[in-house]
């Protein structure tokens, strides 16, 4: 028997252990930790011994006459990488993900597609991440494998474990991360690979947009005309809490002034809104160049400035996604303030989908605060309001 048959009959038996420890998961809680110790029994057997030979294998070139032989084993190899029972990542020296397995994508409640060329870092709590691209970065550098405890910006109150481990794949010359995700404080049974939304689903979030609009319209229609600041507190009060854990107006391009600023319940508002807007990259750029800014897991703290008490807004609101959007009555017209929404915590990203509503309702707040500007125009001086919820 040839090395490379020996290799596949590796690989196959353990591909039948991989399919028995995810059986396994119905057994009960207390035998959980021996299943645990078995995948990660498995992961050290891919690491010591089938990723060395393979390693071996391509190293050396394919036997003669054996290409098509070589293509089954590495699609055999990636169809093991995806289905591992554990939350698996494959990245670099900077964390920026090369692949991560379906139990991986369920776990950080995001798609391989989207998480290919980004950095895994950007996943976390801003707490944890210049230690994660640390230890990270001395893997890579070939100083033993690591272990820390982070925290994904979804679930901010569930520890993970992340297991670092080097690892150079194929004839590459720079070496690569392999990192093991587990959480900590729940059962240990993997999350459901992602599918697609069904049809009910669709329609519900799509209900729920329409009853925002038509709230919007309702606001705006009773809003007093020439009031520009009523118009942007009446919208900011529909889009509270509903739509947004966050919502901030400015009024103005070339001078803006902070209007309002709506916030959950003990959230630091006075601070952000005594914050000077013109500090707040993210809302000159929308003023000046009337353009939206969609983000999810902002990857700069200093993306919307710092409030009255010197702290990044964004880590001190847990921004886990965030809209910025001018409001003008079409794409040529003159910008009349600019919104800003924010969501954190375990709550879903803002979607292509809503930032599309949002932009529709951003023209019809433009238009309501040109109403009857001629007739009554707004009061000098500043005009705030403030919420905590």
């Amino acid at each position: 028997m040839s090395q490379m048959e020996e290799f596949g009959e590796e690989l196959a038996d353990f591909l039948r252990r991989v399919s028995e420890l995810k059986s396994a998961r119905s057994v009960p809680a207390d035998d959980l930790s021996t299943v645990l110790d078995a995948a990660i029994f498995e992961l050290d057997h891919v690491a010591d011994q089938l990723w060395p030979a393979y390693e071996r294998f391509t190293a050396d070139g394919p036997p003669s006459g054996a290409p098509a032989e070589r293509g089954d084993e590495q699609r055999l190899l990636r169809s093991l990488f995806q289905r591992l029972p554990l939350p698996v990542a494959l990245i670099d020296r900077e964390t920026v993900v090369r692949r991560m397995n379906f139990a991986a994508t369920g776990l950080t409640r995001v798609r391989a597609g989207y998480a290919t060329g980004r950095p895994l870092a950007g996943l976390l709590l801003h707490a944890d991440r210049v230690a994660f691209r640390s230890q990270t970065a001395a893997v890579a550098r070939g100083e033993g494998d690591r272990s820390l405890t982070v925290h994904l910006q979804h679930s901010p109150d569930t520890p993970v474990r992340a297991t670092l481990t080097a690892l150079r794949p194929g004839t590459e010359t720079r070496v690569s991360v392999l990192v093991v995700l587990q959480p900590s404080g729940t059962r240990a049974q993997q999350p459901r690979v992602p599918g697609p939304a069904p049809d009910l689903g669709e329609a519900t979030r799509h209900a729920a947009q329409l009853d925002l609009v038509d709230a919007m319209t309702s606001a705006l229609l009773t809003a007093p005309a020439g009031d520009r600041a009523a118009v942007l507190k009446r919208a900011s009060a529909v889009l509270h809490e509903r739509f947004a854990d966050w919502v901030i107006a400015d009024e103005g391009a070339a001078r803006l002034r902070r209007v309002t600023v709506l916030g959950p319940q003990g959230a630091p508002v006075d601070d952000v809104l005594a914050q000077d807007p013109a500090a707040c990259s993210l809302v000159v750029e929308a003023a000046r160049g009337g353009a939206s800014a969609l983000q999810v897991r902002p990857e700069d703290p200093d993306a919307f400035g710092r409030d009255a008490s010197g702290a990044h807004v964004l880590v001190r609101a847990e921004v886990t996604s965030l809209l910025c959007v001018p409001l003008a009555t079409g794409p040529q017209g003159p910008v009349d303030g600019v919104l800003t929404l924010f969501r954190s915590g375990p709550r879903l990203a803002f979607s292509m989908a809503e930032a599309r509503v949002v932009d529709v309702m951003s023209r019809h707040i433009a238009l309501a605060m040109r109403r009857g500007a001629r007739r009554r125009p707004s009061s000098p001086g500043p005009a705030a309001g403030r919420s905590s919820g």
